[in-house]
């Protein structure tokens, strides 16, 4: 496990996945992030790639052939090099090789870099295309916070605050795939009051949203959280059946629709990065 801290937090982070598992505040001794029991979610913080969501029927077609990815592709899965580490900084990589080449026949190089400044911390994600043609993909994050953070609060004690008022409609998943229409969830609002009956349909999928960041917090508690969701097109919000945790997901990409051709070079959302070049994009959270 890879710790990083300043004045203010600590972290620690798994290679395996380089996955984010704690995410403490120092002066008020709070673990802001879901503990990962498996009794309804054993995971803490995956990172989504080569794809976000689920592809129809687990595959793809790329240039006459057809491939096989799990939900959310195999990052989360993978060990990856610490390739840089400082006491409050740290990168991963994950490079292409044999397995990943398999199911996923381009190569690639993937980083992520934690980075702390005060009470932020930020995740930046680096995908570069070292090959000699265009490279497709879709990345995200699905960091879970604990809901309730503070003892003597429940679930629906808590919400989400847009910063801005948003007009937006939900599309619903249905066996991991997007349907065609979209039902409405907000019209001109910026709360949403979280409660388990939200995501009975799976997660909400969201997108065309102009807010820079969204707040999650409880009016019974000073102690909360605003997550910055600019120039990610996409954001799910989701939490397993019952479970104490809400997931904040910024998304380059998505789950495949019903009716989808299952071409990558169709996918929407899907990257396609030119060789030699770099895209980068981060997200962060500010623990209050």
């Amino acid at each position: 496990m890879i710790e990083l801290h300043n004045d203010l937090l600590q972290v620690a982070i798994d290679p395996k996945g380089a996955e984010l598992q704690m995410l403490c505040r120092k002066d008020n001794g709070l673990n802001y992030l879901w503990k990962g029991d498996p009794a309804f979610w054993g995971k803490f913080s995956p990172v989504l790639f080569p794809i976000v969501g689920t592809l129809r029927d687990n595959h793809y077609r790329y240039q006459g052939k057809t491939y096989t990815l799990p939900r959310h592709g195999f990052a989360r899965d993978k060990t990856f090099v610490v390739s840089h580490l400082g006491p409050s900084e740290a990168e991963f990589s994950l490079s292409d090789d044999e397995s990943t080449r398999s199911v996923f026949p381009f190569p690639f190089i993937l980083r992520l870099h934690y980075r702390l400044d005060g009470a932020v911390m930020e995740l930046r994600y680096e995908v570069h295309n070292p090959g000699d043609g265009p490279l497709f993909f879709s990345v995200g994050g699905h960091p879970a916070f604990a809901v309730p953070l503070v003892a003597g609060t429940e679930y629906e004690d808590y919400t989400l605050t847009f910063s801005q008022p948003e007009t937006a409609s939900r599309r619903v998943l249905a066996d991991g795939l997007l349907s065609k229409t979209a039902t409405p969830f907000l019209q001109d609002e910026r709360l949403v009051h979280l409660s388990h009956a939200l995501f009975t349909q799976d997660a909400i999928v969201l997108n065309g949203l102009v807010s820079d960041t969204v707040t999650l917090g409880s009016s019974k508690t000073p102690h909360g959280l605003t997550f910055r969701i600019r120039d990610w097109p996409d954001l799910g919000i989701w939490a397993a059946p019952d479970a104490p945790f809400v997931c904040i997901e910024p998304w380059q990409g998505h789950a495949d629709e019903v009716d989808t051709d299952q071409e990558l070079t169709h996918k929407k959302g899907i990257v396609a990065l030119a060789a030699g070049a770099t895209w980068s994009r981060a997200w962060t959270v500010e623990l209050h």
